[in-house]
């Protein structure tokens, strides 16, 4: 039986335009004021298929373009060239700190990190407390995110995203690579559930362990290019070797 297809990325291309010389002062920016700023290609001619359940991996140097390609993939940027199919109503993306107010307490930020990503308040009202219970969060919620750790703000992200049903879509930025080993091993408990429930998961990590243990397949940008997809032992050691 030949699998569902649910994300399908064609030939994608990103572009960006940044100046060549950053005005650090009125003189220089009246100096360089009729320079053109200068296309930076941040993807191209990307082109790849995910099925129903998988679990995909990404892996890249910092720069290589997987954060601007999952951002493409949830309809948070419009690709300068290609086109993704995907239904955008089904895909729920998490990155670090996302939709959180500092300003706001935890409790504050949970119902409107929730509501952002489509969750009801009664929704998150009647998982309030398995939301902070996954997120380890009892006893902070009171208090302002802005005081928090990196690691509590993602843990935090982690827990409202994966609460309750399974998403039929999740893509996670580097969200596994922050908080403490146990934290870690419960969120990667957690995506399994996942996969087992249905869920297309896309995971962005910089560790290729992470990718070889809790994907399914693997896809290894370079500069804005697809250098390698497949199985996530061969891509993860391809990539290791060019490192």
């Amino acid at each position: 039986m030949e699998q569902e297809i649910v994300i399908n990325a064609h030939h994608v291309t990103m572009e960006f335009r940044r100046a060549q010389h950053p005005a650090g002062s009125l003189k220089e920016l009246l100096l360089h004021r009729r320079e053109r700023p200068q296309p930076f290609r941040a993807l191209e001619d990307v082109s790849f298929a995910v099925g129903r359940g998988q679990v995909v991996g990404l892996v890249g140097a910092n720069g290589s373009g997987k954060s601007t390609l999952l951002k493409i993939i949830a309809g948070a940027l419009t690709p300068t060239a290609g086109w993704v199919e995907v239904d955008r109503e089904k895909v729920q993306l998490l990155t670090l700190g996302t939709g959180f107010d500092m300003e706001l307490t935890g409790r504050e930020n949970l119902f409107l990190n929730g509501a952002l990503i489509g969750r009801s308040r009664a929704f998150l009202e009647a998982h309030y407390g398995e939301i902070v219970s996954f997120a380890q969060l009892e006893g902070f919620m009171d208090q302002p995110v802005k005081t928090y750790s990196a690691g509590m703000v993602s843990r935090l992200g982690f827990a409202i995203a994966t609460a309750g049903d399974a998403p039929e879509i999740l893509i996670l930025d580097e969200v596994l690579s922050v908080g403490d080993m146990f934290f870690r091993k419960k969120s990667e408990a957690r995506i399994r559930q996942l996969l087992h429930g249905g869920s297309t998961v896309l995971l962005v990590s910089h560790s290729p362990g992470v990718i070889r243990e809790n994907c399914t397949q693997a896809l290894w940008l370079d500069r804005g290019k697809l250098r390698a997809v497949g199985e996530p032992k061969e891509v993860c050691a391809a990539y290791e070797k060019s490192q």
